[in-house]
């Protein structure tokens, strides 16, 4: 089984979020309701977490 990358890991843990309902835009935005933004925000956040330190 593969080993899930820290990338799949924040896109999993956002779009958790956003089936919860407390997926935010930014620092205090509004709740995310579109499933596109979710996926939108997921890969930028995951972009981000596979970037950081190794």
């Amino acid at each position: 089984m593969k080993k899930m990358s820290k990338m799949d890991k924040k896109i999993k843990s956002v779009m958790g979020e956003f089936k919860e309902g407390t997926l935010h835009s930014g620092k205090g935005g509004k709740v995310v309701k579109s499933k596109d933004q979710a996926v939108a925000i997921a890969m930028s956040e995951g972009r981000k977490a596979s970037k950081g330190k190794k």
